[in-house]
């Protein structure tokens, strides 16, 4: 049995065609650079952070040793061990919210490795990490332990690593941040 009507093929101009075809690719490519999820969903993705010994948040540690510290007595070089101490901490907290830029290059010669070179760089604003203990490490070097609750971790990676509706904000965030460590140096 033949129809007598075959249904008609919908017909687009070509333009129309290269429109739709351009426009699919584009959509294609802004779900895949995107990820199809929302900065948010991004963030947890990213940035999980469950720190050992406590619910959630950050705890990082920092180490520094007496001797290699400047001085001209023993008390004064307690003083620089401790702060310096203080200070790999927050570089330890800086690590783990934002990341390492890490900077490596190798030489060959003659398919030999002749040269090696690692550079690692940390960059990052943290503010309102609390000061869980400084205490000796036998008589030779001060360890320091800063946390951080999980709502400011948030805040700051949406501060500093969100999108340009949030950087709006960082400038508050900024100087609050400048308080805070200005307020923890004095103490």
């Amino acid at each position: 049995m033949k129809l007598r009507n075959p249904p008609k093929r919908l017909a687009l101009r070509r333009k129309d065609r290269k429109f739709i075809a351009w426009f699919t690719l584009v959509g294609l490519f802004v779900c895949v650079s995107s990820g199809c999820t929302t900065t948010s969903q991004r963030v947890d993705q990213h940035y999980p952070v469950v720190a050992p010994g406590s619910a959630k948040g950050l705890t990082a540690t920092g180490y520094a040793v007496i001797a290699s510290q400047k001085g001209d007595t023993q008390a004064q070089q307690r003083l620089m061990a401790i702060k310096a101490s203080k200070l790999d901490a927050y570089r330890s907290l800086t690590e783990q919210v934002y990341g390492q830029w890490i900077d490596a290059s190798d030489n060959l010669v003659d398919f030999a490795l002749t040269e090696d070179q690692l550079k690692a760089r940390v960059e990052g604003v943290i503010y309102g990490a609390r000061l869980v203990s400084i205490t000796p490490v036998g008589g030779e070097t001060y360890e320091t332990k800063l946390s951080l609750d999980q709502q400011t971790v948030n805040e700051i990676i949406e501060n500093y690593l969100g999108g340009r509706k949030v950087k709006s904000r960082s400038r508050d965030a900024e100087m609050r941040a400048r308080r805070l460590i200005t307020s923890n140096e004095t103490r």
